[in-house]
């Protein structure tokens, strides 16, 4: 991510939601793997909140990806523009 975007939590959150729709998975289902609740999870792919390290591990094992997967699909957000803050 670009560190001068002031709009790395929707980047996040929108790269976040791509990576669970691909796994086909809801944000309950999501949030239950990972052990954490569902509005965290509406709140992070919403871009409202901020990921700690930790969630983002347990939200990327629980979809059965990684690290990579989850550049790859930041990569795919920024170049399409993130939305406008709301």
């Amino acid at each position: 991510m670009d560190p001068d975007n002031t709009n790395d939590p929707h980047v996040l959150g929108q790269a976040m939601r791509a990576l669970r729709d691909r796994a086909g998975i809801t944000q309950k289902a999501l949030a239950e793997r990972a052990g954490t609740s569902e509005a965290y999870v509406s709140n992070i792919e919403g871009g409202r909140r901020d990921a700690r390290w930790s969630t983002l591990a347990r939200l990327l094992r629980a979809l059965g990806t990684d690290l990579h997967r989850l550049a790859d699909a930041i990569t795919e957000v920024e170049k399409q523009g993130a939305p406008p803050k709301r």
